[in-house]
């Protein structure tokens, strides 16, 4: 996993909870924000990029599933865990329909936490790569065509010459002239 220090934000209505896991979690060296309840957790990951969402599911308000669609709606790559003392499998559907990241019963040793967050940072890692690659326009290293993925899944665009694909994107047509590099080479090549 890349070091990195990670931004959580962690969201309990339970005092004694909310102190005893930023304080673990602050021991590991994370940066850690909390928020009391689901109505201040909202306005906190609207103000804020985190990179993990801890939340209650039971919260007097807004609930955590409320916390979690928010989370999501901001940016799907955000990881979510969802932690409750009311665990049932109708929960832990819900949980994963609005695509929480993971799921852990209370109560829960603080091993067992750092654990299912360090396979979400893994994750986080790898999205965060695939994006990066997707925004990498492929060039072939014999042809030089490009191959544009707009609206397919990545690796299956056609592809066109640089410029089919800059006319195409951009709407901007070519002229073709020379470099001066090219224009001697070219020059040498006639006489």
């Amino acid at each position: 996993m890349i070091n990195r220090k990670y931004k959580i934000l962690l969201v309990d209505d339970d005092p004694l909870v909310l102190e005893s896991l930023a304080k673990a979690l602050r021991e590991k060296d994370y940066e850690v924000h909390l928020a009391e309840n689901g109505q201040k957790a909202i306005k906190m990951i609207d103000d804020k990029n985190f990179d993990l969402v801890i939340t209650d599911i039971v919260m007097e308000g807004l609930d955590g599933y409320q916390v979690l669609k928010a989370a999501k709606k901001k940016d799907l790559i955000i990881k979510v865990i969802m932690i409750t003392a009311y665990g049932s499998i109708t929960n832990t559907i819900d949980a994963l329909r609005l695509h929480a990241d993971d799921f852990i019963l209370k109560p829960f040793e603080p091993q067992e936490l750092f654990f299912r967050m360090d396979r979400c940072f893994n994750h986080l890692e790898l999205e965060r790569r695939i994006k990066l690659f997707e925004k990498i326009i492929p060039v072939c290293s014999v042809c030089k065509k490009v191959r544009d993925d707009t609206g397919k899944e990545h690796g299956t665009g056609n592809w066109m010459t640089l410029e089919e694909y800059v006319q195409n994107k951009a709407k901007i047509d070519f002229s073709h002239s020379f470099c001066p590099e090219c224009a001697k080479r070219v020059e040498r090549e006639i006489l």
